[in-house]
């Protein structure tokens, strides 16, 4: 199991120790950040009235494992700057736990009836993990994003409060 706590100013040095190169950077944040990320970048993230950044923890270890966002930027929430940042915790379902957790966030504490969030379609992993808790690719949404010498395509995914609860049962 996991749990979901606020990300403080606390955890800037461990959050900082994840990310190793732009890549890695622009995988798990998009553009959002700039590599290499620093204290002032992540300062002004917690302070966006906007963003609601979490902690992933383990609740069988109590060590934090990862992190992920709630962007309320658009009218449709959005799960952001998800990752499973602990290799040795990869691969053990934390990741579909986590998006479960935070759509419980948006559909059962909260009013929403539909969460979107973009996904590099290379990352066949992640984008099975969201179609397992019932997101459906936008089909009409993409984007492009540069990245050294090439460009990243960037999927959109949605999923309703009714497709999910149905995942879920």
């Amino acid at each position: 199991m996991i749990t979901l706590l606020p990300f403080e100013e606390t955890d800037f040095d461990r959050f900082k120790s994840w990310i190793k190169s732009p890549e890695e950077l622009l995988q798990f944040a998009g553009p959002y950040f700039s590599f290499p990320i620093t204290d002032v970048q992540l300062k002004k993230y917690i302070d966006d009235p906007k963003r609601r950044p979490y902690k992933i923890i383990s609740t069988e270890t109590n060590n934090v494992i990862g992190h992920c966002e709630l962007n309320f930027e658009r009218a449709i929430p959005r799960l952001s700057r998800i990752l499973i940042a602990d290799n040795k915790e990869r691969n053990k379902g934390f990741g579909r736990k986590t998006i479960n957790a935070m759509l419980t966030l948006l559909f059962i504490d909260d009013i929403y009836d539909k969460a979107d969030l973009n996904v590099y379609a290379w990352n066949s992993n992640a984008i099975k993990c969201y179609e397992g808790a019932g997101f459906e690719i936008n089909e009409g949404v993409t984007t492009e994003t540069p990245i050294g010498n090439g460009i990243w395509k960037g999927l959109n995914m949605q999923v309703t409060k009714s497709s999910w609860i149905a995942k879920t049962q």
